[in-house]
């Protein structure tokens, strides 16, 4: 609509333009109403477009924080799940054929997934 307007006032080669100088005023006036109106939809749009950014950072940040609940547990999963491997393993390991070997590898695995599990906690991972 801008250009619109404005190509209907702009003045010809001969210093003249199509509309008439006593309704000159008239197309000023629709010619500022137009540019309030492009300036208005210009706010508007640039604040539809923070919206969409903010909505877009609010779902990153719960992905993050879903993605670092789910990083600790497999943290806290993977300990056990390491000392007991060594069971199918074919090798000798600390405590292998004796009974205290078990009570050992098992006091491992819940002290340091327990110990990870108070960091996590602290660090409101979990």
């Amino acid at each position: 609509m801008r250009e619109l307007v404005t190509g209907v006032m702009r003045v010809e080669d001969d210093d003249q333009t199509p509309i008439p100088p006593a309704l000159m005023p008239y197309y000023q006036d629709v010619y500022d109403h137009v540019l309030r109106v492009n300036d208005s939809i210009e706010g508007l749009r640039d604040l539809i477009t923070t919206i969409y950014e903010t909505r877009l950072t609010k779902a990153d940040h719960a992905l993050n924080t879903v993605m670092r609940k789910l990083a600790g547990w497999a943290a806290i999963i993977a300990v056990p799940t390491a000392v007991t491997g060594f069971y199918g393993q074919n090798l000798p390991y600390p405590g292998f054929l004796k009974p205290w070997g078990f009570w050992f590898s098992t006091a491992l695995w819940v002290l340091v997934s327990g110990a990870l599990y108070v960091g996590f906690r602290r660090r409101r991972w979990i």
